[in-house]
């Protein structure tokens, strides 16, 4: 079996090696270290192992039974890291952290065969792989503390900046946390991925969260090989560009006394003054980024041999052999025999099984219990709690505005809930730009109510890592246009995690959102945005649009009982146009107001994710619409209803998964559907109505009026651009002629 320059290196290298006078294992492996020999042995042990796993990938993938070949090969460095850390201290790994997971795995008391089948069964995508099941490789495990990540490059940083949040919050709340009270958390990452807004986002919420006196332990490691694939990064990057507000440690990662010095500081500056800090490792990368790299076609190779010449496992070997704790013949044939037992148990993993139907891929995605959900959902606080929160209980209010509504939903929910959070920009002190939060900090304290710095991937980050953590995050985003400054943190981190966890770990999630357009004297397009296509193409979320007041507060409870019982990741979306409205059809009317409903009739006011609602009982038309559509096709429905023209409105209330049977129902009842949809013509909410509706098997007549492919003008331009009632009762008469 022919061999690559980096296992031909080791065996030249160490086969050099000149023997030191024996030392005492219980001793420092060299003057002026904390690691002893014996320690040493045992991360060499670990590094060897991750270094095999390489190996055996890319022979995985020469026979076609391996799928993933990023190594870690160069990055060994990281199991010190690991062993300055406990057990019990949440790790979110980077794809180059074979050694730290290796360490950790020991450190739980597994053998070391445990740590090395999980890997191989994930190069395998195998479905007995521990954490994700085959459904992509990842560094993970429920029982090590570990919490899976994505490829997505440092999408994790700000997640881990949450977790470290988390960690302090619960403590401080006195609520039961999956880690402890004087837990670490630590993420790793590579010197590419520190240039990605997502990585800035981390260091740069820590930071401020530390500046505004905030405890926050989180260990930011950033492992850098100097390269980001092909692109070098320019020396001395990193040191220079990491947060100066960051305790700064540094190590040389190839040497594992060094690094491991350097990660007990770290680890010990954070757990002590619960502040972060951040490590930086000067490794070195082997073997390409990938099996599928070639490296001469952008190295020289004098750089791809000074690489090899700081190899961290020849450099360990000769920590061991210098102190006389190993000759290099021992070391060799421990090598040659650990390579054969690692590529036997690869061959035993590519023969297990693998996922073989969509059923069996989608089932960790979002797990549905709508009975769990309804009963979560009928959960309220004992009357003296609720009493204490509200100066007046809502119920007792009268009729309620959607922003109203949504408060008392959350007021609820925070009374129940101690682990309930509230926070956005401008939530806390302002009550929102809207309104919708006021009172709430007077009622729930700074612990729970608070404002964000001004950054949508920090706000998400920090609700994803005090999900995971055990509480349940409600953070706000000020305007559908800036979600999309941080939507992966929905797509590549909130949707992923029960996925590739299966269901181990859960980031249970409402984000709520203002949203949609008609401010009628404000905005332009970010304030007034109508583009909802790219949440729904995430698998899983729950994309939640009330438009009415009583359905802004039972939408609200289901949503936070789908978080709670499912770990569903929900995306609420608050018209804001409709946050204060009163009327509906004539001025004072008082139409668009609704009475809160009290506990003791929730359970027959529960919305179940995913039933629409109707209004009317005509036979000629239905309408079918959702946020400040319905209040336009409600009036239009009655001016056509005058004009002996019977329509019945349809309020779709939930975008994802759309209600398809009330949908078939409403549509079969009149032989007619008009879509009248906000959002735009193109990857707008109707083209997935009509394919529902195609799917299902309804053969009447279909027509669609929505708004038009372009962005919101400032001003009385707006209505040119937006769906209109005009338009709509246009719609129905022409559909209606047909």
């Amino acid at each position: 079996m022919v061999r690559d320059a980096v296992e031909t290196h080791f065996a030249d290298a160490v086969g050099a090696l000149t023997p030191g006078p024996p030392r005492d294992p219980g001793l420092p492996v060299r003057p002026g270290t904390g690691l002893t020999g014996a320690r040493c042995r045992e991360l060499f042990a670990v590094q060897l192992g991750s270094r095999l796993l390489d190996v055996a990938a890319r022979l995985m993938r020469e026979r076609d039974e391996g799928f993933y070949t990023i190594g870690s090969s160069g990055h060994e460095g990281n199991a010190a890291v690991a062993a300055a850390l406990r057990v019990d201290d949440p790790a979110l790994l980077h794809y180059r952290s074979g050694a730290f997971y290796l360490t950790r795995s020991a450190q739980a008391g597994r053998l070391a065969e445990e740590g090395l089948r999980d890997v191989l069964l994930g190069i395998a995508a195998s479905a007995e792989e521990p954490i994700a099941g085959g459904r992509h490789k990842v560094f993970g495990h429920p029982g090590l503390a570990v919490v899976p990540q994505t490829s997505t490059i440092a999408s994790h940083l700000p997640r881990a900046v949450g977790v470290g949040f988390a960690i302090e919050r619960a403590r401080m709340l006195g609520l039961p946390s999956p880690w402890p009270g004087d837990a670490v958390a630590v993420c790793s990452f590579g010197d590419a991925s520190m240039n990605h807004a997502s990585a800035l986002t981390g260091l740069n919420t820590a930071a401020y969260g530390r500046f505004r006196g905030l405890q926050i332990p989180v260990l930011f490691v950033c492992e850098d090989n100097g390269l980001g694939i092909s692109v070098k990064t320019p020396p001395e990057w990193v040191a220079q560009a990491r947060h100066p507000l960051l305790e700064y440690f540094q190590a040389d990662g190839c040497d594992l006394a060094e690094t491991y010095d350097a990660a007990l500081r770290a680890v010990e500056h954070v757990r002590v003054n619960r502040a972060p800090a951040f490590l930086h490792l000067r490794t070195v990368r082997l073997m390409g980024h990938a099996g599928s790299d070639v490296e001469i076609g952008y190295r020289t190779r004098r750089e791809i041999a000074a690489d090899l010449d700081r190899d961290p496992l020849v450099r360990t070997a000769r920590l061991l052999v210098e102190a006389g704790l190993a000759a290099p013949d021992e070391l060799l044939a421990r090598y040659e025999a650990e390579r054969d037992h690692v590529l036997k148990l690869a061959s035993e993993c590519e023969r297990r099984p693998r996922l073989t139907t969509a059923a069996e891929v989608m089932a960790p995605l979002a797990p549905r219990r709508p009975e769990a959900v309804a009963a979560e959902a009928l959960r309220s606080a004992p009357v003296e709690a609720r009493e204490r929160a509200f100066a007046t209980l809502p119920e007792q209010e009268g009729r309620l505005t959607v922003a109203q509504a949504v408060n008392r939903a959350l007021a609820d929910a925070m009374a129940l809930d101690p682990g309930v959070l509230v926070f956005g920009e401008d939530v806390a002190r302002k009550g929102g730009v809207y309104g919708v939060t006021r009172g709430l900090l007077r009622r729930f304290g700074a612990e729970r109510v608070f404002d964000m710095l001004l950054d949508e991937q920090a706000i998400l980050g920090l609700a994803l890592g005090a999900g995971v953590s055990g509480l349940l995050p409600v953070p706000e985003i000020q305007y559908l246009a800036y979600l999309h400054n941080a939507l992966d943190q929905i797509r590549g981190e909130a949707s992923t995690m029960q996925f590739f966890s299966q269901g181990a770990y859960r980031n249970p999630l409402v984000v709520r959102v203002a949203s949609y357009a008609y401010q009628k004297g404000f905005g332009g397009h970010f304030h007034n945005d109508n583009s909802i296509a790219a949440l729904r193409d995430i698998p899983g979320v729950i994309v939640a649009s009330p438009a009415r007041p009583d359905d802004a507060a039972a939408m609200l409870r289901t949503c936070l009982a789908a978080a709670r019982a499912d770990g569903s990741v929900c995306v609420f979306l608050e018209p804001i146009a409709l946050y204060h409205t009163r009327d509906l059809y004539e001025e004072d009317d008082g139409g668009w107001l609704a009475p809160y409903v009290p506990p003791a009739r929730w359970a027959e006011t529960h919305v179940p994710v995913g039933r629409a609602r109707a209004y009317g009982d005509g036979r000629d038309l239905t309408i079918v619409t959702y946020g400040n559509g319905l209040r336009m096709s409600l009036r239009a429905a009655v001016k056509l209803t005058a004009e002996d023209m019977g329509c019945r409105v349809l309020d779709l209330r939930w975008l994802s998964p759309l209600p398809v049977d009330d949908l078939m129902r409403a549509a079969e009842l009149t032989g007619r559907v008009l879509i009248a949809d906000e959002t735009r013509h193109s990857g707008g909410v109707s083209e997935s109505v009509i394919a529902a509706l195609v799917d299902n098997g309804f053969r009447g007549p279909i027509a669609r009026v929505t708004s038009q492919d372009s962005f919101v003008p400032l001003g009385p331009a707006a209505d040119t651009v937006l769906l209109s009632e005009s338009d709509i009762e246009r719609a129905a008469r022409k559909l209606l002629r047909a």
